[in-house]
C-alpha cells in the first residue's frame, strides 16, 4: 500500500507544472554544457574526473588511510561517518523514493559521453560521497591539517561537475546532493568528534590502568 501511494506520489510530482519548469531548466543547463563548455581537450579530464567517484572508492580508501593513522583518525571517522550517512539517504533511501529518470532519457539532443548508469538520477552519489567525505575532513582537521584537507573541497565540487558535464546528471540533482551531503558532514563532524574523544578517553584510561597495574 506504501509503495503504491509513493508511486502514485511520484507520479503526480514528475507530471506537474513545477517539476516541468525544473527539467526545463536542468535541459537548458545540460545543453548549453554540451554545447559551449564541452571540447576535445577538457572530455578526457571530466571523465577522468567523474571516474575518481564510482562507487565512492577514492573517498573510501582516503578515509581508510586516514583512520590508520594516529593524527588523522579523528578526520578518518568523521569521514567514514558522514560517507554512511550519504549512502544512506541519497543511494537506499531517495533514490528509490524519487525514481527519477535519467536526463539522456529525457532531453532530446543530450548525448551522454560515458557509461549509462543501471540506477536513478536524483540525488547524485558521486557528488553527495564526494561532497560528504571532503567537507567532513576539512571540518575535522586542526588548522594545520587545513592546509593539507583544504583541496579535498574543490576536486569534490569538480566531480560533482563532471556529472552535469557528461550528461549523467541533471543539475538540480547535483546541486541537491551538495547541500545535503553538507549536512551529513556537519553531522558527522559532531558524532565524529564526540565519538573520537570518548574513546581516547576510555584507551588512555585503559592504558593508565595497565601501567598501574603493572607497577
Amino acid at each position: 500500500m506504501l509503495d503504491l501511494m509513493a508511486a502514485a506520489g511520484t507520479a503526480a510530482l514528475y507530471s506537474s507544472d513545477f517539476y516541468q519548469k525544473i527539467l526545463n531548466f536542468d535541459a537548458s543547463i545540460l545543453l548549453n554544457v554540451q554545447e559551449v563548455v564541452r571540447n576535445d581537450i577538457l572530455t578526457p579530464i571530466m571523465k577522468f574526473v567523474t571516474m575518481l567517484g564510482d562507487g565512492g572508492v577514492f573517498w573510501i580508501i582516503l578515509t581508510v588511510v586516514l583512520l590508520c593513522i594516529p593524527k588523522t583518525r579523528k578526520m578518518g571517522l568523521c569521514s567514514a561517518i558522514s560517507l554512511l550517512l550519504s549512502v544512506i539517504v541519497c543511494n537506499l533511501i531517495l533514490k528509490n523514493a524519487f525514481a527519477r529518470i535519467r536526463p539522456y532519457e529525457v532531453i532530446d539532443g543530450l548525448e551522454l559521453i560515458v557509461k549509462r548508469a543501471n540506477d536513478f538520477s536524483f540525488p547524485s552519489g558521486h557528488t553527495s560521497a564526494s561532497v560528504a567525505s571532503a567537507v567532513a575532513l576539512f571540518l575535522a582537521s586542526t588548522k594545520k591539517q587545513k592546509l593539507i584537507t583544504v583541496w579535498a573541497i574543490p576536486l569534490a565540487a569538480l566531480i560533482g561537475f563532471s556529472r552535469i558535464y557528461v550528461g549523467i546528471h541533471y543539475p538540480t540533482d547535483v546541486f541537491v546532493s551538495a547541500v545535503l551531503a553538507l549536512i551529513f558532514a556537519a553531522v558527522a563532524t559532531v558524532i565524529g568528534t564526540k565519538l573520537y574523544d570518548f574513546l581516547a578517553e576510555k584507551f588512555a584510561e585503559k592504558k593508565k590502568a595497565k601501567m598501574g597495574d603493572m607497577a
